[in-house]
């Protein structure tokens, strides 16, 4: 049985899937009991935990020969650093209680540095804590994930405008679909290699310009390309919705991605297949717009 957490996101629930589709059993670790049960008529086995509970946690990665872990973003957190780093040790925690034999973690490009990257480091706080109960770890670094447009929407459906985060919105950048990081996923919980590793992943490239016309193609209305200067960028997010602590977080990830820090070094390198249009598709259609 593999516990998968996250069911309820994009990746968690891709994985999720996969399992299942493979005859593979599935403990789905949800924090609402509600949520649970679309994952029952499923095939799954469903148990109530917290990432922020190491009791309950623990207990949904018990008896498992595998398990799904990622850090959820506190976007209400009054010190987003303390926050997040609490959080991958209580994770770590439950890891350690749990005795489950193999962790598969959700990290990111530029998880083997440790400041200098915005939300990236708590990231490669959560990677060490993990190899430090004695899990086998594997740390699968994803860069833009295709479904990145979600938090857009409020502009691009409200204003019409497509707006980015960097001095050029004609960089070519690799974007992977979140159903093959989930793919992926199922993969390294059902082969493991023989030791801890970490597992870069990519997908199609593609410029933020060609995002945005085919968000415009299939959306059916034109879309504005902005791109904002640097000390723009907090002040656009918040607009846009996030808390000011958190905005200045962000801005530590587009500089660290400004400056090309954020380079794949993983142990080996997978990529996913599936296009854009494809992922802008399924989401137009799961927001009622196509």
């Amino acid at each position: 049985m593999y516990a998968i957490t996250g069911v309820t996101g994009h990746v968690g629930g891709a994985a999720a899937r996969e399992l299942l589709r493979r005859g593979e059993q599935v403990r789905a670790v949800v924090r609402d009991p509600a949520k649970g049960a679309d994952w029952t008529a499923e095939g799954a086995r469903v148990a109530v935990a917290d990432f922020g509970n190491r009791e309950t946690l623990a207990e949904a990665l018990r008896g498992c020969a595998g398990a799904f872990v990622m850090l959820p973003t506190d976007v209400a957190a009054a010190d987003p650093d303390a926050a997040h780093r609490a959080t991958a040790d209580t994770i770590a925690d439950a890891v350690r209680e749990s005795g489950v034999p193999h962790v598969v973690v959700l990290s990111s490009v530029g998880g083997e540095l440790a400041d200098g990257t915005g939300p990236i480091r708590w990231l490669h706080h959560l990677e060490n804590v993990l190899r430090a109960t004695g899990a086998q770890v594997t740390a699968v670094r994803s860069g833009h994930f295709q479904e990145k447009v979600e938090l857009l929407l409020g502009a691009v459906l409200d204003a019409g405008v497509y707006p980015v985060f960097a001095e050029s919105a004609d960089v070519p950048t690799p974007m992977i679909a979140t159903r093959d990081i989930g793919g992926a996923v199922a993969d390294l919980l059902v082969a493991p290699a023989q030791a801890s590793e970490v597992v870069d992943l990519d997908g199609p490239s593609y410029t933020e310009r060609q995002v945005a016309e085919e968000l415009s193609s299939i959306l059916g209305r034109p879309l504005q390309v902005i791109t904002i200067p640097k000390p723009g960028w907090a002040a656009a997010m918040v607009d846009g919705g996030l808390p000011p602590q958190l905005a200045e977080e962000l801005v530590g990830l587009y500089d660290a991605e400004e400056r090309g820090i954020l380079q794949l070094r993983g142990d080996r390198h997978l990529t996913g297949r599936t296009e854009l249009p494809e992922t802008l598709r399924h989401l137009a259609k799961s927001i009622g717009t196509s």
